[in-house]
Order: structure tokens, then C-alpha cells, then sequence
């Protein structure tokens, strides 16, 4: 590996580039919920959880507090955890592309598979963690 290379990945803000950039998902999503909170909660309520303002609560402090244990590399084995517990869970709320057609079916299966790419790099960000 070439000098320069080796130098970026070992450098500590590199690390913690990656890791806002890892949750960058998770934070922006729970500063929406956050910033326009009413909506949200209805769109929980359309998605048949209810209160729609508990689970909105709920769903932001998970996203913005676990991506902050993240990017300040503090439990990263929990956070990444319940993170992706929430995002195999948002498929089937959100995203059930198997009972879709169509484009709507092929977007909805898009994101689940992005979904599960999300997981793979929270798995690797909780290995990574024990490392250092």
C-alpha cells in the first residue's frame, strides 16, 4: 500500500470522517424527525405505529444518540446493534417490496438491499471498534 494511502487510513480524523459518514443515514433522518416532528409522527401513524409521537421520539433519540456513540466511538457494539435491528425492521414496515408491483416493488427492493449494505458497514464499524 502506497505511503500516503497508509497515512489517510491511519489518521484519527480519517476514522472519525468515516464514521459520520457511516451514520450520516441515521443522524439526518432523526434531525427531520426532530425538525419537523408533527409530520413524522403522522407518517409513523401511517405506517400503523402508534402513538405516532412516541415512536417518532423514539425513533429520533435511537437514530441521533446511537450515531453519536458511533462517531465518538463509545459502545460501538451497541449502538451499531441497535441500529441495525432498526433498519431490518424498517423492511417490513416500510419496505415490503414482496407485496408491491412493479417499479414500486423494484424501489422498495433497492432500499432494502441498501438496507442491508447499511448493516454490513454497521457489523464492520462494531469489529473495527474492538481494535482500537
Amino acid at each position: 500500500m502506497p505511503g500516503m494511502i497508509a497515512n489517510i487510513l491511519d489518521a484519527r480524523a480519517f476514522a472519525i470522517l468515516a464514521r459520520v459518514l457511516l451514520t450520516l443515514v441515521f443522524w439526518s433522518s432523526g434531525l427531520a424527525k426532530l425538525f419537523e416532528f408533527d409530520a413524522n409522527a403522522v407518517m409513523m401513524e401511517g405506517f400503523g405505529l402508534s402513538p405516532g409521537w412516541l415512536v417518532n421520539t423514539a425513533t429520533l433519540i435511537l437514530q441521533i444518540g446511537a450515531s453519536l456513540m458511533i462517531i465518538l466511538n463509545r459502545s460501538v457494539w451497541l449502538a451499531s446493534g441497535a441500529l441495525a435491528e432498526f433498519t431490518v425492521l424498517t423492511i417490513p414496515i416500510a419496505h415490503p417490496f414482496w407485496a408491491k408491483d412493479g417499479e414500486e416493488a423494484f424501489r422498495d427492493m433497492t432500499v432494502a438491499l441498501e438496507h442491508v449494505s447499511e448493516i454490513g458497514g454497521l457489523a464492520l464499524v462494531a469489529i473495527l471498534s474492538r481494535k482500537h
